[in-house]
């Protein structure tokens, strides 16, 4: 550090509400990543940042520190302006898999680093693993030519892309500092500007099934990072969209990549299908066809009608090594239904406590090193709206065993709410902040 800094200094300035310079803030997080500085003083600095917040200039400062504590991937030898798509995070949220195709059909190039999740399922890596043979594991070379030449790629962030977030997160993790709104958002957006893209869209869920359980609380997170990208000279769209009830109907994997796969047929549920659709039209008016949101969403719908987004989801899916048959995915042994308790309709269903059951099943971790069973998961078939029938079925259990699916079966029937009235429609996209 520079000999005139010290972390107990700035760790108590902070703590006292005063704020830190640029400088200060590059020297204490670069420090931190070259293990100049011990982790209980970092998690003091997160502890009296979680209590005192961050100015935006501050919270700049420290994305800007953590983009330079490791490698950047320059997308420019593309020579096209590339887009990309980050989502926070929800119960069957498999959006990326079918959207990347769809704008990647309509001609502009789709480039993203993804996470592993933790959690009640896999995340964005984790469900393309389910296919045969995928590799996220692409080196940068490969990963350049394959957006070239066939439009998009989706892999695993490389060890050296942001490494003092990687820290930092997991020093945030067991000090109970995650969920404050700068060091979120500055952890998402230091790898969206890392990864290089030039223009991205935002997918903050707003809800049970959420990280942010309110309106309010996602718009803030939202435009705290749309404010970072812009900072950084990426143009951003963001999108609250609604996480009351899970994504689509599937949760878990291989039954999340099926699904995918149909709304991308034409054939998914409708939820997942306007959120492609209004994300893509989004995506293609930031890049460079120069069209405005309803050409691109035009262009998107014509994408999934003719057939051109599920023949580049096939090849894309060939050139990282799977099969894309959903054939050949991974399918659990044993499938119960859920029958319902009575008559009515469906009120709602707990996000949350879905998701927990499919982490139960295996669909997800617990710990960052715990295996994932891709096959297993619920497929919710009746959603919010429906109307059933005693013994009908609202949901399978997909289970690796006949106990746990045993285990399952109540738990997804607490997750439902039925009542005597329909409720009123409520849209995927809340808001969108532009």
């Amino acid at each position: 550090m520079g000999a005139t800094i010290r972390p107990a200094e700035l760790i108590q300035r902070k703590r006292d509400g005063g704020e830190l310079s640029a400088d200060e803030i590059g020297e204490l997080v670069l420090a931190y990543a070259r293990d100049e500085v011990p982790d209980y003083q970092m998690a003091a600095f997160c502890m009296a940042v979680y209590f005192q917040g961050l100015t935006p200039g501050e919270t700049h400062a420290l994305t800007d520190a953590m983009v330079r504590s490791g490698e950047t991937v320059d997308l420019s030898p593309l020579g096209r302006k590339v887009v990309d798509k980050h989502s926070t995070g929800g119960v069957g949220d498999k959006t990326s898999i079918a959207l990347a195709p769809v704008v990647a059909a309509c001609g502009v190039p789709f480039a993203k680093m993804s996470g592993r999740g933790l959690g009640h399922t896999g995340g964005t890596l984790d469900k393309l693993e389910a296919i045969p043979g995928f590799n996220v594991e692409l080196d940068m070379d490969a990963f350049l030519r394959q957006v070239a030449e066939i439009g998009m790629a989706i892999i695993g962030q490389t060890a050296e892309l942001v490494p003092a977030d990687k820290r930092l997160y997991a020093l945030r993790d067991v000090t109970a500092t995650v969920d404050i709104i700068p060091l979120i958002a500055s952890s998402i957006m230091s790898k969206k500007i890392a990864g290089g893209a030039d223009a991205i869209v935002l997918d903050v869920k707003v809800g049970d099934g959420a990280f942010m359980k309110t309106l309010e609380s996602a718009r803030e997170l939202a435009e705290a990072m749309r404010e970072l990208g812009v900072r950084a000279g990426r143009e951003v769209v963001c999108e609250l969209t609604d996480m009351n009830q899970p994504l689509g109907r599937a949760v878990g994997n291989a039954l999340e990549i099926r699904e995918a796969v149909d709304t991308l047929r034409g054939e998914g549920p409708q939820d997942l299908l306007e959120l492609v659709l209004g994300a893509s039209g989004h995506l293609l008016a930031l890049s460079d066809l120069r069209v405005d949101q309803a050409e691109g969403r035009r262009r998107a719908e014509e994408a999934l009608a003719s057939g051109a987004a599920l023949e580049l989801y096939e090849r894309w899916v060939r050139a990282q090594g799977g099969d894309p048959a959903v054939e050949v995915l991974p399918a659990a042994p044993v499938v119960r239904a859920v029958p319902a308790p009575g008559d009515g309709f469906v009120q709602g269903i707990a996000a949350t406590a879905i998701g927990e059951v499919a982490l139960h099943l295996g669909a997800g971790r617990v710990r960052k090193d715990d295996e994932i069973d891709h096959a297993v998961g619920i497929v919710c078939l009746a959603k919010r709206g429906d109307l059933v029938e005693t013994g009908s079925s609202l949901a399978e259990v997909h289970a690796r065993s006949d106990e746990a699916a045993e285990r399952a079966l109540p738990e997804v029937t607490e997750a439902y709410r039925l009542g005597p009235e329909q409720p009123e429609r409520r849209p995927i996209v809340l808001e969108v902040i532009a």
